[in-house]
């Protein structure tokens, strides 16, 4: 069982995502994307397997929860810095994202 502090490790924010475009070299199917975590984060980089409900276009200007202390993991020849979170659904992944505009960066807490 984890515990509240193993919980408190991980740094949860939300971002805007400003590009999003495939990723042909990725195992599966998956999206390179840039996304903007606020001055105190700035603009960081993640490769998603959100192929199946979501298309670039409609993927830019969305904002999502993403972990962002993480290492950076290379994946092909991209290096991914956060974890877009999302949850696991029959019909594909289903990205997590506040249900009112807020401010990037803002951490869940």
């Amino acid at each position: 069982m984890a515990d509240f502090t193993d919980f408190t490790k991980l740094d949860i924010r939300v971002g805007t995502i400003i590009e999003a475009s495939t990723f042909p070299e990725a195992k599966k199917p998956a999206y390179q994307l840039t996304i903007d975590f606020g001055a105190s984060i700035g603009i960081k980089k993640s490769s998603a397997q959100i192929t199946e409900l979501y298309t670039p276009e409609s993927l830019k200007g969305k904002q999502i929860l993403a972990i962002v202390n993480f290492p950076p993991r290379q994946i092909a020849n991209f290096v991914s810095e956060v974890l877009v979170l999302g949850t696991y659904s029959q019909e594909g992944v289903v990205l997590i994202k506040p249900d009112q505009k807020v401010a990037d960066g803002d951490k869940l807490g």
